[in-house]
């Protein structure tokens, strides 16, 4: 399956039970509205999902630096991630 962002960009996601692809993790920093596009299609499916990369907080978002996350894994197992603020940098 593939998925065109906007700049040229594509994402190629392996189908599940290849053994030669490595488990990664993506995350994808969006807007606030975006969130809740994405957040309300994971609900409405079903998909499973956590507030965390453990998977300890199953069906939750987190509110880490100021803004709201989720994990959840794309079919060969990879875990992805959507953000609405970046990581915090050391000062």
């Amino acid at each position: 399956m593939s998925v065109v962002l906007e700049e040229g960009v594509h994402l190629q996601f392996a189908e599940p039970g290849v053994p030669e692809i490595q488990m990664q993790h993506y995350a994808f920093l969006v807007d606030d509205d975006t969130f809740d596009q994405v957040y309300g299609r994971m609900q409405s499916s079903g998909l499973e999902h956590w507030a965390d990369p453990q998977g300890t907080l199953p069906g939750q978002i987190n509110r880490h630096h100021g803004g709201r996350g989720v994990y959840f894994k794309d079919p060969a197992g990879h875990g992805l991630e959507i953000i609405t603020r970046p990581y915090s940098s050391p000062r």
